[in-house]
């Protein structure tokens, strides 16, 4: 059923046991992730695998994770988790909460450049190249990072500084507690 050439692949519920990891413990790389799970029983334990295990390479895991979020498989699992709560009456119909918060893109400032600039000249130092923005103007319309084009600039407030984010959207049920809806969508698309 499976190739016996390449990588082998990731089970899907393996996946998104290691996704929830991941998350849960603001792992901010693949690699590293693949780190943890080498040398933690707890995250072994939890995805499934046996201590004699090998880990998965980075590259498969992030492939395979971009596969089921283009498929909508963490929507359709929340969706799941939640129905499941709702068949034994964990989830209420009344008192909802919604909150959002900004999350940072792991993409730096210097990576916003104006669309469709190419790169005119060599950066003096390419390994952190550096960026003066004093007095330019720079707005979404106009500009994106190079390295996350999705990511938009946002603030959290007056006088704050402005970074490239997502907005991140939660509806909570109150009674429990228990989260029953999720999205991330542009900074600027509420």
């Amino acid at each position: 059923m499976y190739s016996q050439v390449g990588r082998p692949s990731i089970a899907p519920e393996k996946l998104l046991r290691a996704q929830l990891l991941q998350m849960l413990y603001s792992v901010r790389s693949e690699r590293l992730m693949m780190e943890e799970i080498d040398y933690s029983i707890l995250f072994r334990w939890f995805i499934g695998l046996n201590l004699d295990d090998p880990v998965w390479d980075a590259t498969v895991f992030t492939k395979n994770r971009d596969r089921l979020l283009k498929a909508d498989v963490a929507k359709h699992f929340l969706a799941e988790v939640v129905e499941q709560a709702r068949k034994r009456d964990w989830v209420s119909q009344e008192h909802f909460t919604v909150d959002g918060t900004l999350l940072e893109a792991w993409a730096s400032l210097k990576s916003f450049r104006p669309k469709g600039e190419e790169q005119e000249q060599p950066p003096d130092d390419p390994g952190n190249p550096s960026v003066d923005f004093h007095g330019e103007q720079r707005s979404n319309d106009t500009h994106e990072s190079s390295s996350d084009p999705e990511a938009q600039l946002a603030r959290k407030g007056k006088g704050k500084e402005a970074k490239l984010s997502y907005q991140g959207n939660l509806l909570m049920e109150n009674r429990n507690g228990l989260i029953v809806g999720a999205e991330v969508r542009g900074a600027h698309q509420a």
